[in-house]
Parts: structure tokens; sequence; C-alpha cells
């Protein structure tokens, strides 16, 4: 529960509340503007109440999956990716009230080299749109349209 206690949350409890005293409030006078004799307004009486409802509908759904999400965090620290050919190496059993550390963990290391086809050819249309890129870049003037390729 003290998740609901943050700053942001403060924050949508606030604007949960003031939307929906605003929306009912909004409701009463237009119930008041009906009474009066405007016939629009009976249905924006009832619609006011039902975008409060939405608001509280949302805060409620925001609610239960943030408490849902912080029920399900782990206890422990994530398994981590392991790439490459290094075992896993299994952490041993802790007993007793003792702080878990966090486990470093190394960068993945990739290696970036251009991508080539498969069958080794040139991708054809690439190049031809490199080179309507650089046709453009050469003319700054020039449309799209005015491409003599």
């Amino acid at each position: 529960m003290q998740r609901l206690r943050t700053p942001a949350w403060i924050i949508r409890h606030v604007a949960m509340v003031v939307l929906v005293v605003g929306f009912l409030g909004l409701g009463w006078w237009q119930v008041t503007r009906a009474a009066g004799g405007n016939a629009l307004s009976f249905g924006y009486a009832i619609e006011w109440p039902v975008f409060a409802g939405f608001v509280v509908f949302v805060w409620w759904r925001e609610v239960r999956q943030a408490l849902r999400a912080e029920r399900e965090r782990p206890a422990g620290p994530a398994p981590s990716a392991t790439a490459g050919d290094e075992p896993v190496a299994a952490t041993p059993a802790v007993r007793g009230p003792v702080a878990a550390t966090p486990a470093v963990r190394r960068p993945v290391r990739v290696a970036r080299t251009p991508v080539r086809p498969a069958d080794g050819a040139d991708d054809g249309e690439l190049a031809a749109y490199n080179r309507y890129l650089s046709w453009l870049n050469a003319n700054p003037g020039a449309r799209p349209g005015d491409y003599p390729g």
C-alpha cells in the first residue's frame, strides 16, 4: 500500500476526486437547467454522472494493477540472460535475515557487422533507393517527381 502514497499517486487520487466532484456538479447543474425547461439538458444530466463513473472505473483499475504488480514482483534478483558458452552458476541458498546484494552482470557483447543477403547478391532495390536519396540531396530545390531515374 506504500506504493499508492507516492507523489504521483497522490496527484492521481486528487485528480480523481476533483474530476468526480466536478462531473457530478455539472450533472446537477444540468438537472437544474432541465427543470427550468431546457429539454436537451436531460441528456447531459445523465451523461455527466456516466463520465464520473468512468473516472472512478479507470482509477480503480489502475489501483488494482499497481497492487497486483507489487504482489507479483519477485523477491530475489531477476534471472539474467546468458549469452555465449558461459555456464550459469547456481546461487547458494541464503538463510536468515541477510540483505540480498544484486548480482554483477557483464554486458552482452555483440559483433556489429553489416548484414548481407543470404544468396550473396546485393539488394538492387536498396541501391536504387539510395541513388534516389543522394539525387534528392544533391538537388535541394527538386521535387520527388523530378527524379530522372
